[in-house]
């Protein structure tokens, strides 16, 4: 599977950016998705996550009420919709195809994006 994120880029706190990922390859519906991000000297950390059939969606603690990710296995998509966005938000997002083991952990995705910038000012 190859990994395309897009939709990246600068706004204000508050504002809104919604991620888009593209895949290749028709296993793509049979792989847990999920969203990580990496703010500079930081670990990736993972932010959300998304089963193979598109139910029970896992939001790290910071962004819930505020991020929804979503995907549609028919056009091999995967979305981060991102609403009041904060400065701390501000890291280069990734989307991962999950191999195995944790979905909290970035060893556990096989497949990685090449990420997309998101800036938040205040």
């Amino acid at each position: 599977v190859q990994l395309q994120a897009s939709g990246g880029g600068s706004v204000q706190a508050g504002g809104s950016l919604r991620l888009s990922c593209a895949a290749s390859g028709r296993t793509f519906s049979s792989y847990f998705m999920g969203w990580f991000r990496q703010a500079p000297g930081k670990e990736r950390e993972f932010v959300a996550g998304i089963s193979v059939s598109g139910g029970s969606p896992d939001y790290i603690n910071s962004v819930k009420g505020r991020f929804t990710i979503s995907r549609d296995n028919a056009k091999n998509m995967v979305f981060l919709q991102m609403n009041s966005l904060k400065p701390e938000d501000t890291a280069v997002y990734y989307c991962a195809a999950a191999g195995g083991g944790s979905i909290y952990s970035p060893i556990s995705y096989r497949f990685w994006g090449q990420g997309t910038l998101v800036t938040v000012s205040s």
